[in-house]
């Protein structure tokens, strides 16, 4: 005996039946074969799609490149954020910390993002306590300093592991990238529009630097 399909599928194809015949019984005459053909095979071609390749379709799209295959949670509610969404730009990573030399970076790189985000460029901010116990706070704690000391309006996530062997997946990627990995807070990795790796600074580079500037400049005229 054939096993019934699932209810979800029985739902969709009465729903598809009951659409079908409405439109024959309320279609004229002159109303043209093709139309009802071009119909008949949108409805097939959804049926026969598995629900899961749906979903996939919708979470890793064919233009997102590898490297922005990932899904990190946002600082300030951990609502998970699907890195694809900034595929097509150009992306500034950048691993921060709270309690560093370096910290005041984050005044550069909001200029930054500032000065080229409607041309393309997005900085994203990944927390991580990797070096010298200087990130030790929390979510709430990172977010008050990012966001009411410094001002930060690009996208900050969740403090993670950017260093070592439990790096995160971007970072992993990073790293097989360019055979550099994050030596301080504030390496800075710059990724062009086709998701490559195309220049990367070392901490003391500031964001607003004529090498960082350049390389993003040039990544964004690509």
């Amino acid at each position: 005996m054939k096993p019934a399909a699932p209810a979800s599928r029985r739902a969709t194809r009465h729903t598809a039946r009951v659409s079908l015949r409405a439109y024959i019984a309320g279609m004229p005459i002159q109303r043209p074969l093709p139309l009802l053909l071009a119909w008949l095979v949108v409805a097939t071609a959804t049926w026969c799609l598995p629900s899961g390749a749906r979903a996939q379709s919708k979470v890793v799209p064919a233009s997102c490149p590898p490297l922005l295959q990932h899904r990190f949670d946002r600082l300030q509610d951990e609502a998970p954020q699907d890195l694809c969404q900034f595929a097509g730009k150009v992306v500034l990573v950048v691993n921060t910390a709270s309690y560093c030399g370096f910290t005041g970076q984050y005044e550069g790189l909001e200029k930054l993002f500032a000065r080229y985000e409607k041309r393309g460029l997005v900085v994203l901010g990944f927390p991580s306590n990797d070096f010298g116990q200087q990130e030790p706070g929390t979510a709430k704690d990172i977010a008050d300093l990012c966001f009411n000391t410094y001002a930060v309006r690009f996208p900050m996530f969740s403090k993670t592991v950017v260093s070592g062997p439990g790096r995160n997946a971007l970072y992993e990627g990073l790293y097989k990238a360019t055979g550099v990995a994050p030596g301080w807070n504030f390496h800075k990795y710059l990724i062009d529009r086709s998701g490559a790796v195309a220049a990367n600074f070392a901490s003391p580079i500031e964001p607003t630097s004529a090498a960082v500037v350049d390389a993003v400049e040039r990544a964004l005229r690509k």
